[in-house]
């Protein structure tokens, strides 16, 4: 494994001068040797060369070969070839993509120079780690995901990253979050990028189907079985058979039921209702719910052996009001998505100034599904540009109402005072979850770090980055338990 204390060999590939020259210098302040390419082609055609960088900065998007197919041709070359991707446009498709064909991880531009040092350094710390992540070599000729998870906030890219990390094997995953967080897009994400996305996405929400009809709805029921059981019916696992099934509030699911969907998963076969005949099924499963499973654990309501076997892999999604800095993208998002859907060939409509600042004030309670309510909302009521008087008074009111925390205010005040912008401000405040979240579960875990970064949803290399970050000392999270 690379030690960045020996002389590291680093490769820059950007077809940008200045960020070439201004990377180079960061990276110069270390024991490292640099070398450039000033194209896709020019880095791809370095490596096949040789000898192999110890690490790669490529960019994602560069005139002629692109940064995608840039890493596609060096990990052919090199499937343990350690790369950072640098984008300044962090969409969801990028991410999952960057993760989902091996990059170590990547990093958004304009850069931090402490942060990009200590990614060198922590990438070649981690190559042994890294390889866990995956030599895959999936092919994408188009973009077969179309929903789009919109979000640039720190907290939705490391989102993006476990779902690209994830894609191409088929262990259970549950998103967990409150409602109206996208926790259906995130589902589709992981089956779209994934080697089943030729096969169905079957989606199905737990809470709308009676206790009394939930069997026969997921395992089928023959002829006869039942008083209205007129003819054959193939069921859920039968419809989604070779591709992913995805059960919403999963935690909605009584008792007797959770006994048969755990048999069925443990078996991988199951029984129509009414029939003798077993039928062998192969799905994935990914599930979701906004239920505290783990008190309900304790209630008895919900089967422990059931959570461990769907909760493999956790993924949770922040509340609108903790990635602020993605509301003005959403707007801009469902606002475009009004527009084409009403095929006019207005204008398109915008959010003014006042408008969006009270946005970014609302505690959307609702999430990102009331956001896109209140786009809807205002849409149909004006045709150009959106201000306060078209915008329901729900949302004012809330905007307008002082932050509950005195404390916290005065907080917010003073920072403004002090020429903090509002992206600024809300990283501040993430920075601050942040810390209590990872303290609160390396605590629960005994400060293993694996085992933490597991429950947190985001990979060691990550929460290894954090716990600098943060300078979250074994002796001082345990001290606080």
């Amino acid at each position: 494994m690379p030690n960045p204390d020996t002389n590291a060999s680093i490769l820059i590939i950007d077809d940008d001068d200045e960020i070439r020259y201004s990377l180079g210098r960061v990276l110069s302040s270390g024991n490292f040797t640099i070398s450039e390419a000033a194209s896709g082609e020019a880095g791809v055609a370095a490596v096949k060369k040789g000898p192999f960088p110890d690490l790669i900065f490529l960019d994602i998007r560069m005139g002629g070969m692109s940064g995608i197919e840039a890493l596609q041709h060096i990990r052919g070359a090199n499937p343990k070839q350690l790369v950072v991707l640098m984008t300044a446009f962090g969409t969801a498709q990028t991410a999952i993509e960057a993760m989902k064909f091996g990059a170590f991880d990547y990093i958004m531009k304009p850069f931090d120079p402490a942060k990009v040092r200590s990614l060198a350094d922590k990438a070649l710390k981690a190559h042994a780690e890294m390889q866990a992540v995956g030599d895959y070599k999936p092919t994408i000729n188009s973009e077969d995901y179309k929903e789009g998870i919109v979000g640039s906030s720190s907290a939705m890219q490391e989102v993006f990253k476990v779902i690209g990390q994830v894609t191409a094997s088929d262990v259970t995953v549950m998103i967990t979050g409150e409602s109206g967080t996208g926790k259906e897009l995130v589902a589709r994400a992981l089956h779209f990028n994934g080697p089943r996305r030729k096969a169905r996405f079957v989606s199905e929400n737990c809470a709308a189907i009676p206790a009394n009809l939930m069997e026969s709805e997921f395992f089928g029921h023959v002829k006869g079985a039942f008083t209205g059981a007129s003819s054959d019916k193939m069921g859920l696992f039968e419809a989604a058979d070779g591709g992913t099934l995805f059960l919403d509030e999963i935690g909605d699911m009584d008792l007797d039921m959770q006994t048969k969907l755990l048999r069925v998963l443990q078996d991988g076969v199951l029984r129509r209702v009414g029939s003798k005949e077993f039928k062998r099924v192969n799905v994935r499963i990914v599930s979701a719910t906004n239920k505290d499973l783990l008190s309900f654990i304790k209630e008895g309501r919900f089967r422990e052996d059931l959570y461990y076997r769907l909760n493999v892999i956790n993924i949770l999604l922040p509340p609108l009001r903790e990635r602020r800095e993605d509301i003005p993208l959403l707007a801009e998002h469902f606002l475009k998505q009004q527009d084409r859907q009403s095929g006019s060939g207005a204008a398109p409509r915008t959010l003014s100034d006042e408008a969006l600042d009270l946005f970014l004030r609302y505690s959307w309670p609702g999430n990102i599904r009331e956001l896109e309510n209140e786009i809807m909302r205002s849409s149909a009521l004006c045709k150009d540009l959106i201000g306060p008087e078209y915008l329901s008074k729900n949302l004012i009111d809330g905007a307008r109402q002082p932050l509950n925390d005195a404390p916290k205010n005065a907080k917010v005040r003073g920072l403004l005072l002090a020429g903090k912008t509002l992206k600024e401000l809300v990283a501040d405040e993430v920075d601050a979850l942040e810390v209590t979240a990872i303290s609160e579960v390396l605590r629960r875990s005994g400060y293993k770090k694996s085992k933490a970064a597991r429950v947190l949803g985001i990979s060691r290399p990550t929460l290894d980055a954090k716990i600098e970050k943060h300078g979250l000392t074994r002796e001082q999270v345990l001290e606080e338990s």
